[in-house]
């Protein structure tokens, strides 16, 4: 599970600096649907146990504000990479 919590962490940098391509090839490669969500999962509970220790919050908060954060994407669209905050 971590290989694929690895290349899930592959997959994200690759579509970040705009390999699509990469990142598509990357994501064939995780196995199947199963196989993929778990590494998605994985990663994404390591990046907020990650932010968690570095800025002391639950992870309920963390996992409230980001709750925000994709609500508000859904109405606006994704920051942008220039976006700061």
């Amino acid at each position: 599970m971590f290989l694929a919590a690895q290349q899930a962490a592959g997959v994200v940098a690759a579509k970040h600096r705009g390999d699509f391509a990469g990142g598509e090839e990357l994501l064939s490669v995780m196995g199947d649907e199963r196989a993929q969500s778990r590494g998605f999962c994985l990663l994404a509970e390591l990046a907020l146990t990650l932010v968690r220790s570095q800025t002391g919050q639950s992870m309920d908060d963390l996992v409230q504000e980001l709750s925000l954060l994709m609500a508000d994407a859904a109405l606006t669209g994704p920051p942008s990479q220039d976006d700061p905050g």
